[in-house]
């Protein structure tokens, strides 16, 4: 899992309310036993005109002019600003895949479905909670100003504004401490990579037929 420590990125204003995880990576898309190459269906249904379906290639499509990824301003984005209960629906984990392969690294929000919350830490994507108030006025901001960007400390628990404001946040320390490392589930284990062989070894020691192969 890629570290977050400290990102400065363009923000794409996503200014609807409620928006679930079926709006995130439709259904038709989960069918891959793949972990990767949803980015390119993020908000397939409201990115293009057209029925999508697994295995398209994107250049084919028509993508919807009016969708706020589309606009050329926004291309590039890396922060998305959303309104409240961003990822609500299904328990999908597609769905922070899909932001995150996209190109997401932090969303900006009043608040999230618990469980996209949940999912969002563990793939290295940083959900920020922020004020209906503060959210509001970055949505302003970012509509009048194009090429407008933020940046996040994570280290530090702040969105710096381009002006120099700061707006603190709140972020669990198990998970604050995941995200600076780069540790997912399975990196966490990993962490112990030493004592794990030492077990495995002593267990052979003490029961080797453990160690035999069955031959059918």
């Amino acid at each position: 899992m890629q570290k977050f420590t400290l990102h400065q990125g363009l923000v794409a204003p996503m200014d609807r309310e409620n928006v679930d995880t079926d709006a995130i990576i439709p259904k038709q898309f989960l069918k891959s036993i793949r972990k990767t190459g949803f980015g390119q269906n993020l908000f397939d249904e409201w990115r293009y005109l057209d029925a999508g379906f697994p295995g398209q290639d994107p250049k084919t499509r028509k993508p919807n002019p009016d969708f706020v990824l589309n606009q050329s301003r926004y291309q590039g984005a890396s922060i998305l600003l959303a309104r409240k209960n961003f990822g609500c629906g299904s328990s999908r984990e597609h769905a922070p895949w899909a932001l995150d392969q996209y190109g997401f690294r932090a969303i900006i929000a009043p608040s999230y479905a618990d469980i996209f919350f949940d999912n969002s830490f563990k793939n290295g994507l940083l959900p920020i909670v922020l004020g209906e108030a503060h959210v509001s006025q970055l949505f302003v901001e970012a509509a009048a100003f194009p090429g407008y960007r933020l940046t996040i400390d994570l280290a530090r628990q702040v969105v710096v504004k381009p002006d120099g404001a700061e707006l603190p946040f709140e972020v669990q320390a198990f998970r604050k401490y995941c995200l600076l490392n780069g540790f997912d589930d399975i990196g966490l284990t990993l962490r112990h990579a030493d004592k794990i062989k030492t077990f495995e070894a002593q267990r052979l020691t003490e029961k080797p037929w453990l160690a035999r192969t069955l031959i059918a």
